[in-house]
């Protein structure tokens, strides 16, 4: 099935993206090895593979081959046929524990195993650093060569938010393996692998060009998350700050509009009881003439 997949999506991932490989003949003809790469994209499980002759066995998260509903059995099916390995990583040290045994029997048939040494997508393009379980732990358990692997603009086939991949030729580097034979029997000690982890790492950074980060890639996006998070209630409150400075200039809008009125009120009554007045003295003055009118005429 894995030849089935690889020759209805391989082939035409090929012709449609022409991607471009560097150091394939780093890649031995048989027996088994550790590609260990940086990760950027969810179509880098498809083009390295694509671009090999033999097959490469990933892990993958167990939601893959546990989605009900037909679309979550044909997700299943697909990945099984690509030789996908699920795993739990409902708890961090039983996945870790998992990728190990899964990575050590591919290792142990004498096949590829591919492994993302950040343990998940880069949130940003730039490379973090490689988290010291799985790659060191089956490479000193099994004594197989590590070959690092820089894939190279997978992310900007398709960005978050778009829908429809972009045309564009990604790029494949492929290093000279790395033996780890002088720490055989340390898969244990946590300052080895450490030391193994960083050095694949190093070698990745070198063929890709990315810029490091010293931080896991894990915390690099709980901290993106929390940052947008952050803006978005910045800009609820500054929303609700603009409504209520809206509504206070609406209010004294309304205010003095109100005292404009009473007090044009006020000056129409005064105008008015003015005229009055005047109209008063009128009608008094009319009457004084009147009455010395008929006075003198006595």
């Amino acid at each position: 099935m894995y030849g089935a997949v690889k020759f209805s999506i391989g082939g035409p991932l090929k012709l449609a993206f022409r991607p471009w490989v560097e150091g394939l003949e780093n890649i031995p003809a048989e027996g088994p090895a550790i590609l260990a790469s940086n990760h950027l994209s969810f179509s880098d499980s498809f083009f390295l593979p694509a671009v090999l002759d033999r097959k490469v066995t990933f892990i993958a998260k167990a939601e893959y081959f546990t989605t009900p509903g037909i679309k979550g059995r044909m997700t299943a099916a697909f990945f099984k046929g690509v030789g996908q390995l699920p795993v739990d990583r409902s708890g961090a040290r039983g996945a870790g524990e998992a990728a190990i045994k899964s990575g050590i029997d591919v290792i142990e048939r004498g096949e590829l195993f591919g492994i993302y040494p950040e343990g998940t997508r880069s949130p940003d393009g730039r490379l973090y650093r490689g988290k010291p379980g799985g790659l060191a732990r089956v490479a000193l358990a099994t004594g197989a060569p590590v070959i690092p692997v820089a894939m190279i603009d997978t992310e900007k086939i398709q960005p978050p938010g778009k829908v429809l991949p972009k045309l564009m030729r990604p790029g494949i580097r492929i290093g000279k393996p790395l033996d780890f034979g002088r720490y055989q029997g340390m898969e244990h000690d946590r300052f080895v692998l450490r030391a193994v982890t960083d050095e694949v790492m190093y070698e990745i950074m070198k063929l890709s060009g990315q810029e490091y980060v010293d931080i896991y890639a894990t915390a690099a996006k709980r901290q993106i998350a929390e940052a947008a998070k952050a803006e978005k209630q910045a800009q609820k409150q500054a929303g609700q700050a603009r409504k209520e400075a809206e509504k206070t200039a609406a209010e004294k809008t309304a205010e003095k509009t109100a005292e404009q009125g009473q007090k044009a009120q006020k000056d129409q009554s005064g105008r008015t009881a003015e005229k009055d007045n005047s109209a008063d003295q009128g009608d008094k003055d009319d009457k004084g003439n009147k009455g010395e009118q008929e006075r003198s005429g006595s």
